[in-house]
């Protein structure tokens, strides 16, 4: 079967339900992406294994969504030169392997597209970090900041980008008051200078040419506190909105579970 001719034909494979999952706020957002090949049509978790393969023009993994994903990637890891991804990433090759610091943590890929890691290897994390091997320009960081939605295709996904990560991570900044020091002793996280005229701001660097500065207002005169996160303006060049949108969630889930080990439960407030 060929592959749909336009965004359309895409979307009518879908469910239709909006559910988010893949990144996207809707189903037709989703499927536009596809079709400029932003997307994969694998990135859908509810789309049926056979309805993939009959229209992807080729076999898909046995994992569902992100995992299936995620083994695409891998499997072009073999197909690129890593020494010359390392130079690009500003990352380190030995042994045969590509090493960038994640979160402050090594994080590798080898010539056949292994993962091995000093951190938990989620997807939120794998999957991004393989699209910047792979796909990064290797842009320098320009030192500006700027928010998701001012990244290129990050307008129409800022709602949801704003439920999913600022407004968790904004919860745990409220009800844990460790947080920032957390960031900075866990994840090689630095306290700068206070950004955009936030009480707090602190860096961190899921990549090391994708930082993302995490900005936090403390409540004052009856005025809500607020959380902000901003990227540098070469984010969307060194990494596909997609990914930002999966690293900016993950933080999210993974804040989360750390103020919770620490005994401090954010979802109450939610």
């Amino acid at each position: 079967m060929s592959k749909p001719k336009n965004a359309l034909e895409i979307y009518r494979l879908l469910d239709q339900s909006n559910c988010g999952e893949c990144g996207e706020r809707t189903c037709f957002a989703f499927a536009s992406a596809v079709f400029r090949n932003e997307k994969k049509l694998a990135q859908c978790p509810k789309l049926p294994r056979e309805t993939v393969e009959r229209f992807s023009g080729g076999p898909a993994d046995n994992e569902e969504g992100p995992g299936r994903y995620l083994e695409q990637l891998k499997s072009e890891v073999a197909r690129i030169d890593l020494a010359e991804a390392a130079r690009r990433t500003g990352g380190d090759f030995s042994g045969g392997k590509l090493t960038l610091k994640v979160l402050g943590r090594n994080f590798s890929v080898d010539g056949e597209g292994n993962l091995s890691a000093d951190i938990h290897i989620n997807p939120w994390v794998a999957v991004p970090f393989l699209n910047h091997v792979l796909y990064g320009k290797g842009l320098p960081i320009s030192g500006k900041w700027v928010s998701f939605r001012d990244l290129e295709g990050g307008r129409e996904r800022y709602p949801l980008f704003q439920k999913r990560c600022e407004e968790p991570v904004k919860r745990v900044a409220d009800t844990c008051t460790d947080l920032f020091d957390l960031m900075v002793h866990l994840f090689s996280g630095v306290r700068v200078a206070e950004q955009f005229n936030s009480d707090i701001s602190v860096v961190l660097y899921p990549l090391p040419k994708v930082p993302v500065i995490v900005c936090y207002w403390l409540p004052d005169e009856g005025l809500d506190s607020n959380l902000q996160l901003f990227f540098d303006e070469t984010a969307d060049r060194n990494l596909d909105i997609g990914s930002i949108f999966s690293l900016g969630g993950g933080l999210a889930q993974m804040f989360t579970r750390i103020a919770l080990s620490h005994g401090f439960d954010a979802t109450a407030s939610a």
